[in-house]
């Protein structure tokens, strides 16, 4: 976006998951967009004067880069018009995203995120000392995001079901090359849905508007009834804290 000043702010909805601030526009304009982070399932637009706007897509919700004066769609609730001519457009059917322009330190919503998956953090080491001491499925560890930032249920399914380990082992039982094969399992199936432009399972979309296609390679993710790829058992679903699990009881033993 070649680092170009916000010139308009237009707030059409502020009942989000947690409400649009009053100073939401007035805090972006005059701002440039300096570079893009992630810290877990949360976008960091690092503006110039130490502020950030930070962006979360909840369980509906994408960030659009779009022509200006690009035609209005059902559910965008914010537009962000840049000098460029270029609009970034936040659109969100069902409202559970979040979006607040501060300075990093004030965002209380990243103190308790974890480890990111991707990054060097996440060595066997880290990932021992987060499973020797819980009871728990090892799924819902993967999914905790207070001990890794950022992997949700379809992901989570996947990477067990590559690093052939049931989602419903106690964590603090597997043992170092378990552990091993997780850690592997985790990278390659998130650098893989990143290549893939993520899963377009309802209505996710990336910037451009484009859905994700890694929803073609599940192996197991709402597969359930269905022959296992690598060896024709039919795939088993449960439920664990509330979300559906799917496993090979073959392969995941």
């Amino acid at each position: 976006m070649d680092r170009a000043p916000v010139d308009d702010v237009d707030v059409r909805e502020r009942r989000l998951r947690r409400p649009i601030a009053a100073d939401f526009a007035g805090a972006l304009v005059g701002r440039r967009i300096l570079q893009i982070d992630r810290r877990g399932k949360y976008l960091l637009l690092q503006l110039s004067g130490e502020q950030v706007l930070l962006v979360h897509l909840g369980m509906s919700g994408a960030l659009l880069v779009q022509p200006a004066g690009a035609l209005h769609q059902l559910h965008d609730h914010v537009h962000i018009h840049l000098s460029t001519g270029v609009q970034l457009t936040y659109n969100d059917p069902r409202r559970f995203g979040l979006l607040r322009v501060g300075r990093l330190a004030e965002f209380g919503e990243l103190h308790n995120v974890g480890v990111d998956p991707l990054g060097d953090d996440l060595d066997l080491a880290q990932l021992r000392a987060m499973t020797r001491a819980r009871k728990r499925p090892i799924k819902n560890v993967l999914m905790d995001q207070r001990l890794l930032g950022g992997i949700g249920n379809i992901y989570a399914n996947e990477i067990l079901f590559r690093a052939r380990l049931r989602p419903t082992r106690q964590a603090r039982r597997l043992t170092r090359r378990e552990l091993t094969r997780l850690r592997a399992a985790v990278r390659v199936v998130l650098r893989s849905a990143v290549r893939a432009g993520g899963s377009s399972i309802s209505d996710y979309r990336d910037a451009d508007g484009r859905p994700g296609y890694f929803q073609l390679r599940l192996q197991v993710y709402d597969r359930a009834g269905q022959p296992c790829r690598r060896c024709d058992m039919p795939i088993r679903r449960i439920v664990q804290a509330g979300r559906s699990s799917f496993y090979c009881p073959s392969c995941q033993g």
